[in-house]
């Protein structure tokens, strides 16, 4: 499960980066950031309590 949650992490981020410097999806693209993060901090303390 981890592995999968930190798969979305990389692909959430690498979208926002390529809307970056694409000048894409305007908004969406911070929202998509802020799923990624929320993810990685999900993910950070999950893998804690083990």
């Amino acid at each position: 499960m981890l592995g999968i949650l930190w798969g979305i992490v990389v692909v959430l981020v690498a979208f926002w980066a390529l809307g970056l410097v694409l000048h894409i999806a305007g908004n969406l693209i911070h929202a998509v950031l802020l799923i990624a993060i929320a993810l990685a901090i999900y993910n950070f303390f999950k893998a804690r309590d083990v």
